[in-house]
Protein backbone atom coordinates (compact mmCIF):
# COMPACT_ATOMS: atom_id res chain seq x y z
CA UNK A 1 0.00 0.00 0.00
CA UNK A 2 1.55 3.28 -1.04
CA UNK A 3 1.06 6.44 1.03
CA UNK A 4 -2.00 8.18 -0.27
CA UNK A 5 -4.66 10.56 0.94
CA UNK A 6 -7.22 8.39 -0.89
CA UNK A 7 -6.90 5.62 1.70
CA UNK A 8 -9.85 5.74 4.08
CA UNK A 9 -8.97 5.94 7.76
CA UNK A 10 -11.00 3.49 9.87
CA UNK A 11 -13.33 5.56 11.98
CA UNK A 12 -12.57 3.51 15.09
CA UNK A 13 -8.77 3.66 15.05
CA UNK A 14 -8.69 6.31 17.76
CA UNK A 15 -11.20 4.58 20.00
CA UNK A 16 -9.13 1.41 19.77
CA UNK A 17 -5.95 3.19 20.72
CA UNK A 18 -7.81 4.60 23.72
CA UNK A 19 -9.40 1.35 24.84
CA UNK A 20 -12.67 1.51 22.88
CA UNK A 21 -14.40 -1.41 21.18
CA UNK A 22 -13.76 -2.34 17.53
CA UNK A 23 -16.40 -2.96 14.92
CA UNK A 24 -14.59 -6.08 13.74
CA UNK A 25 -11.99 -8.57 14.94
CA UNK A 26 -9.88 -7.79 11.88
CA UNK A 27 -9.66 -4.11 12.80
CA UNK A 28 -8.78 -4.96 16.40
CA UNK A 29 -5.93 -7.24 15.30
CA UNK A 30 -4.70 -4.77 12.69
CA UNK A 31 -4.59 -1.77 14.97
CA UNK A 32 -3.08 -3.38 18.05
CA UNK A 33 -0.68 -5.60 16.11
CA UNK A 34 0.60 -2.47 14.39
CA UNK A 35 0.85 -0.30 17.49
CA UNK A 36 2.27 -2.97 19.77
CA UNK A 37 5.05 -3.70 17.29
CA UNK A 38 5.91 -0.12 16.51
CA UNK A 39 5.52 1.51 19.92
CA UNK A 40 8.60 -0.38 21.11
CA UNK A 41 10.76 1.36 18.54
CA UNK A 42 12.11 4.69 19.75
CA UNK A 43 14.65 7.02 18.22
CA UNK A 44 17.30 9.06 19.98
CA UNK A 45 16.68 12.79 20.02
CA UNK A 46 19.14 14.70 17.86
CA UNK A 47 19.57 18.43 18.42
CA UNK A 48 20.19 20.39 15.23
CA UNK A 49 21.65 23.33 17.19
CA UNK A 50 19.16 25.85 15.85
CA UNK A 51 19.14 27.66 19.22
CA UNK A 52 15.39 28.36 19.25
CA UNK A 53 14.83 26.83 22.67
CA UNK A 54 17.89 28.65 24.05
CA UNK A 55 16.46 31.96 22.83
CA UNK A 56 12.89 31.33 23.99
CA UNK A 57 12.62 29.72 27.44
CA UNK A 58 16.35 30.42 27.86
CA UNK A 59 15.31 34.00 28.62
CA UNK A 60 14.03 32.72 31.98
CA UNK A 61 17.51 31.58 33.01
CA UNK A 62 19.04 34.37 35.07
CA UNK A 63 22.40 34.68 36.80
CA UNK A 64 21.86 35.46 40.48
CA UNK A 65 25.46 35.61 41.54
CA UNK A 66 28.93 34.90 40.16
CA UNK A 67 30.88 32.53 42.39
CA UNK A 68 34.19 32.40 40.53
CA UNK A 69 35.77 32.95 37.15
CA UNK A 70 33.48 30.38 35.50
CA UNK A 71 30.97 29.42 38.19
CA UNK A 72 27.53 30.96 38.61
CA UNK A 73 24.53 30.65 40.89
CA UNK A 74 21.47 30.75 38.60
CA UNK A 75 17.68 30.57 38.65
CA UNK A 76 15.23 29.19 36.12
CA UNK A 77 12.31 31.58 36.53
CA UNK A 78 9.35 29.53 35.29
CA UNK A 79 9.96 26.72 37.79
CA UNK A 80 11.80 28.96 40.25
CA UNK A 81 14.57 26.36 40.34
CA UNK A 82 18.09 27.19 41.47
CA UNK A 83 21.14 25.54 39.96
CA UNK A 84 24.90 25.91 39.78
CA UNK A 85 26.36 26.52 36.35
CA UNK A 86 29.97 26.03 35.29
CA UNK A 87 31.24 27.44 32.01
CA UNK A 88 33.28 24.78 30.25
CA UNK A 89 36.86 25.41 29.20
CA UNK A 90 36.21 25.80 25.47
CA UNK A 91 33.95 28.78 26.23
CA UNK A 92 35.97 30.40 29.04
CA UNK A 93 36.74 33.53 27.02
CA UNK A 94 33.66 33.57 24.79
CA UNK A 95 30.53 35.71 24.94
CA UNK A 96 26.91 35.32 23.81
CA UNK A 97 26.37 36.02 20.08
CA UNK A 98 25.24 39.52 19.22
CA UNK A 99 22.14 40.64 17.38
CA UNK A 100 22.25 42.56 14.11
CA UNK A 101 22.21 45.78 16.13
CA UNK A 102 25.35 44.71 17.99
CA UNK A 103 23.56 44.03 21.27
CA UNK A 104 23.78 40.63 23.02
CA UNK A 105 21.21 38.25 21.52
CA UNK A 106 18.10 37.53 23.58
CA UNK A 107 17.93 34.25 25.40
CA UNK A 108 20.05 32.22 27.78
CA UNK A 109 23.15 34.06 29.05
CA UNK A 110 25.17 30.91 28.37
CA UNK A 111 24.33 30.58 24.69
CA UNK A 112 27.38 30.64 22.41
CA UNK A 113 28.29 30.20 18.77
CA UNK A 114 29.60 26.70 18.17
CA UNK A 115 33.39 26.90 17.64
CA UNK A 116 33.01 24.20 14.98
CA UNK A 117 30.59 26.42 13.07
CA UNK A 118 27.63 24.07 13.50
CA UNK A 119 25.11 26.54 14.88
CA UNK A 120 24.53 27.27 18.56
CA UNK A 121 26.31 25.68 21.53
CA UNK A 122 25.77 25.59 25.30
CA UNK A 123 28.64 26.89 27.43
CA UNK A 124 27.33 25.05 30.53
CA UNK A 125 26.21 21.83 28.85
CA UNK A 126 27.31 19.42 31.60
CA UNK A 127 25.71 21.58 34.33
CA UNK A 128 22.66 22.80 32.38
CA UNK A 129 19.36 22.84 34.33
CA UNK A 130 16.77 20.08 34.24
CA UNK A 131 14.49 21.91 31.81
CA UNK A 132 17.27 21.86 29.21
CA UNK A 133 18.09 18.21 29.83
CA UNK A 134 14.52 17.07 29.43
CA UNK A 135 13.34 19.35 26.63
CA UNK A 136 12.59 17.82 23.20
CA UNK A 137 11.51 20.12 20.40
CA UNK A 138 9.99 17.19 18.50
CA UNK A 139 8.28 14.12 19.91
CA UNK A 140 8.07 11.71 17.00
CA UNK A 141 9.88 10.93 13.74
CA UNK A 142 7.82 9.76 10.76
CA UNK A 143 9.20 7.28 8.23
CA UNK A 144 7.89 6.42 4.76
CA UNK A 145 7.52 2.91 3.34
CA UNK A 146 11.21 2.84 2.42
CA UNK A 147 12.19 3.58 6.01
CA UNK A 148 13.43 7.10 5.23
CA UNK A 149 12.71 9.98 7.60
CA UNK A 150 10.11 12.24 6.03
CA UNK A 151 8.69 14.26 8.91
CA UNK A 152 8.74 15.21 12.56
CA UNK A 153 5.91 15.99 14.96
CA UNK A 154 6.62 19.10 17.01
CA UNK A 155 4.81 19.93 20.23
CA UNK A 156 1.33 18.40 20.32
CA UNK A 157 0.19 18.05 16.71
CA UNK A 158 2.43 20.28 14.57
CA UNK A 159 3.93 18.40 11.62
CA UNK A 160 7.16 19.49 9.91
CA UNK A 161 7.66 17.78 6.56
CA UNK A 162 8.48 18.32 2.88
CA UNK A 163 6.34 15.30 1.93
CA UNK A 164 3.24 16.86 0.39
CA UNK A 165 1.22 13.64 0.60
CA UNK A 166 2.02 13.21 4.29
CA UNK A 167 1.21 16.86 4.97
CA UNK A 168 -2.20 16.51 3.32
CA UNK A 169 -2.98 13.25 5.15
CA UNK A 170 -1.97 14.77 8.49
CA UNK A 171 -4.09 17.89 8.06
CA UNK A 172 -7.18 16.18 6.65
CA UNK A 173 -7.28 12.76 8.30
CA UNK A 174 -5.16 12.66 11.46
CA UNK A 175 -4.56 15.95 13.30
CA UNK A 176 -8.25 16.97 13.55
CA UNK A 177 -9.10 13.69 15.29
CA UNK A 178 -6.25 13.54 17.79
CA UNK A 179 -7.03 14.48 21.40
CA UNK A 180 -4.45 16.40 23.38
CA UNK A 181 -2.53 13.80 25.32
CA UNK A 182 1.14 13.70 26.27
CA UNK A 183 1.41 10.00 27.04
CA UNK A 184 1.61 6.61 25.37
CA UNK A 185 -2.08 6.75 24.38
CA UNK A 186 -1.34 9.67 22.09
CA UNK A 187 1.63 7.79 20.62
CA UNK A 188 -0.47 4.69 19.92
CA UNK A 189 -3.18 6.76 18.24
CA UNK A 190 -0.70 8.54 15.97
CA UNK A 191 1.19 5.36 15.05
CA UNK A 192 -2.07 3.57 14.26
CA UNK A 193 -3.27 6.44 12.04
CA UNK A 194 0.05 6.72 10.18
CA UNK A 195 0.21 2.97 9.52
CA UNK A 196 -3.14 3.06 7.74
CA UNK A 197 -1.61 5.42 5.18
CA UNK A 198 1.66 3.55 4.73
CA UNK A 199 3.80 5.55 7.13
CA UNK A 200 5.31 4.64 10.50
CA UNK A 201 6.03 6.72 13.57
CA UNK A 202 8.86 6.37 16.08
CA UNK A 203 8.56 8.25 19.40
CA UNK A 204 11.61 10.12 20.64
CA UNK A 205 13.42 8.90 23.76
Amino acid sequence: MSPSADVNLPRNYLSLAYGGFPTSKYTLCFIFKSTSDEIRSMVKFECDRCGKCCRSFGEFIKIERQLGDRDYYCRYGIKNELFLAHIEGDYADSHPPCSKEGEPAKGCPFIRNDPAGKGIACAIYTTRPRICREFRCYRMVILNRDGHKCGRIMGRNDLKTTDESLERIWKEHIAPLLPNHDDSRWEKAVIAALSVHGYSGEPVE
